[in-house]
């Protein structure tokens, strides 16, 4: 498994890029990790691709 700083991260591009409430996300094929961008080195996320696909299609209004 990698660790935090061999993760692809990436913010979503809704994120303004003035310092707001963001959070970076890295993908991999067992997981998504998810982690605040405003402090990289405190502990992540990491949940499973299916809870992760669920998660944002709530979000997204996509799912009842």
């Amino acid at each position: 498994m990698k660790n935090a700083a061999e993760l692809a991260w990436f913010k979503s591009t809704y994120s303004s890029g003035e310092g707001g409430q963001c959070v970076e996300v890295a993908i991999c094929s067992h997981a998504v990790h998810v982690r605040d961008s405003k402090n990289t080195q405190r502990p992540g996320l990491a949940v499973g691709s299916e809870a992760w696909a669920t998660f944002v299609g709530l979000a997204a209004g996509q799912i009842d």
